[in-house]
C-alpha cells in the first residue's frame, strides 16, 4: 500500500509538471516535395521513419496523423545509395489539434545560396470564414529571385509575394475561379494558368507555385492548389 501511494503521488506530481503529454494523434501533417532535383525523400520524427512510401516530386501526401510531436523532425533521402545525413531539420514547435503542411523546396544543385534545399511550414488550421465566403492564400515555393502576383478571375488577389513567403488569407465568394500567376508588375507575362478552381463556402485553400521559371520540362513553373479541410 505504501508503494502504491508513492506511485500515485508521483503520477499526480508528474501531471502537475506537464510531464504527461496528451496524445498527438489529432495533429495532422502533410508533406509536399517541391524540389525538382532532390529525388524521393522520407520524413523522420524522433529519428524514426514515419512514412511507408517516399515523398516524390510534386505529389502531395495528403494529411496523416502524427503519433509523436517529439523533435527532431528531419527530411532524409529515400535512396539506400544516398547519404543518411539530414537534408532538412525542422525545429518548429507543433501543437495538438492543428493541421500543418510541409513544403520542401529549393534545389540540391542550386547556383545561389538562397535557393538551396529548404522548407516552408504552414499552419492550415485557420479562423472560421465569414458566412458565404471561402478562404484562399498563396505560397511562393518556386526557387529564384522572382516575386509573383496572382489574379483571381482577372482581379489582383496576391501581390509581390517573394520566395518562401506565405500570403495572408483572403476571402472569396463561392464559385469557380481562374488563377493566373505572373512576375510582379508584368500582367501580360502569364507563367501559369490554373482553372477551374472551385471555392466552397466555409472552406480553406492554399494556392502555391512550384518549379522554376523558364524551365519547360517537369520542373516548369506551375500553379497548384490544396484543400486544407
Amino acid at each position: 500500500f505504501s508503494m502504491a501511494g508513492v506511485l500515485f503521488i508521483s503520477f499526480i506530481s508528474s501531471c502537475g509538471k506537464g510531464a504527461i503529454l496528451l496524445p498527438a494523434s489529432n495533429t495532422l501533417y502533410q508533406v509536399i516535395n517541391l524540389s525538382p532535383d532532390l529525388l524521393p525523400v522520407d520524413l523522420y520524427i524522433d529519428r524514426t521513419k514515419k512514412n511507408t512510401t517516399p515523398f516524390i516530386y510534386a505529389n502531395p501526401s495528403g494529411y496523416f496523423a502524427l503519433t509523436s510531436l517529439d523533435p527532431p523532425f528531419q527530411i532524409r533521402s529515400a535512396s539506400i545509395l544516398a547519404s543518411t545525413d539530414n537534408l532538412i531539420s525542422i525545429p518548429d514547435t507543433l501543437h495538438n489539434n492543428v493541421r500543418y503542411t510541409l513544403f520542401i523546396t529549393g534545389l540540391r544543385n542550386a547556383v545561389r545560396a538562397q535557393d538551396t534545399v529548404s522548407y516552408i511550414l504552414t499552419t492550415d488550421t485557420a479562423a472560421i470564414t465569414t458566412v458565404g465566403r471561402g478562404k484562399v492564400r498563396f505560397v511562393n515555393a518556386s526557387p529564384g529571385a522572382t516575386m509573383f502576383d496572382v489574379t483571381a478571375n482577372g482581379t489582383l488577389a496576391f501581390s509581390n509575394i517573394p520566395y518562401k513567403k506565405v500570403s495572408p488569407f483572403i476571402e472569396l465568394p463561392p464559385g469557380n475561379y481562374d488563377f493566373k500567376a505572373y512576375p510582379n508588375g508584368s500582367p501580360t507575362n502569364i507563367l501559369s494558368d490554373l482553372t477551374p478552381v472551385t471555392v466552397q463556402d466555409g472552406k480553406i485553400y492554399t494556392l502555391y507555385c512550384r518549379g522554376v521559371v523558364g524551365r519547360t520540362d517537369s520542373a516548369a513553373y506551375t500553379l497548384a492548389i490544396l484543400n486544407n479541410n
